[in-house]
């Protein structure tokens, strides 16, 4: 990360913030590997606060220069015409990923908006602060096809698809996740807007030894895989997924959907397409939903990928 490209990426910020997003979006994302330099950078606009996020240490000199740049950038005059009031800088490299506010305040709760729909950001106390913004087709997907479905959300963290699936009409949605904390915020997310509980239920479980409650609510006409690559103590991705897969017959409804989704850098769509052929075959791929266009990659298969399998 050399003078030059932090220039770059002061431009990059610079242009974006004439026209600041209405709603939370990525301002910046160096880990698609476009910008050479800035590989281990984020920047994300969270609606008067920006935020940037290190994946990489770098020399303290770099460190410091990229802190210079981003002050003056709070002084331009299109910092002030964007309504940005706050600069923060996390670095996710180390031990918490701690958050260093440059400029204003840190709130540690934040309300953010994605597509209309609110949600609640925890800022400086967790590595990530409650909703991926890459995910943001992925959400609008759900909620255009949830009317009238029963919906099961399988490592549902903070609820963000259950909350796009009820804004869609959704007849019911069980969200799964061992971190009752996560769907404790997912409650909140759906009080955010005015949802109403009784159309949802919360397991706060782990899952494979829970496919008995998992199924007594039941069957389902979408169900969602989103795990993380790697959960200590309870998943692998590259061990444990086809357990899943291999469970999805008897958890879906005649005509049921599935929205499966890997977001490790170095698994493509073919472990999800040739695992679901060889451990639940009635179930067909159909697509792979596009990313937004604020997550360029240099690789196609580096990114998330969110592919849809439909059964009959």
């Amino acid at each position: 990360m050399n003078a030059t490209q932090i220039t770059l990426l002061r431009q990059h910020l610079t242009s974006a913030l004439l026209t600041p997003p209405s709603e939370t979006r990525r301002l910046f994302h160096g880990r698609g590997r476009c910008w050479e330099g800035l590989e281990h950078i984020t920047v994300d606009w969270l609606q008067g606060i920006m935020l940037v996020c290190l994946f990489r240490e770098p020399p303290t000199d770099q460190l410091q220069a990229l802190q210079t740049m981003l002050l003056q950038l709070s002084e331009s005059d299109e910092w002030r015409g964007s309504g940005a009031h706050s600069l923060l800088l996390q670095q996710r490299y180390l031990p918490d990923s701690p958050m260093q506010c440059l400029l204003g305040e840190l709130p540690e709760e934040w309300i953010i908006e994605e597509d209309g729909l609110r949600y609640l950001l925890d800022l400086g106390r967790k590595q990530n602060t409650g909703l991926f913004l890459d995910m943001r087709l992925g959400r609008r997907w759900v909620r255009e096809h949830a009317r009238g479905q029963r919906v099961l959300n399988l490592f549902a963290y903070t609820c963000g698809f259950s909350v796009a699936a009820l804004a869609g009409g959704a007849e019911h949605v069980v969200n799964l996740d061992m971190a009752k904390a996560a769907l404790a915020r997912g409650r909140d997310n759906h009080r955010l807007n005015d949802h109403a509980l009784s159309r949802l239920s919360f397991l706060g479980h782990e899952l494979f030894k829970s496919w008995g409650k998992v199924k007594r609510h039941g069957p389902y006409d979408l169900i969602i895989i989103d795990p993380p690559s790697f959960q200590k103590g309870s998943f692998a991705l590259t061990r444990d997924y086809q357990k899943i897969l291999r469970r999805l017959p008897e958890l879906l409804s005649a005509e049921g959907s599935v929205l499966a989704c890997v977001n490790d850098p170095d698994i493509g769509s073919d472990f999800l397409i040739k695992g679901m052929a060889s451990e639940a075959p009635e179930l067909h791929f159909e697509r792979r939903l596009d990313n937004p266009p604020e997550f360029p990659d240099v690789s196609p298969e580096g990114g998330l990928k969110v592919l849809l399998f439909r059964r009959g």
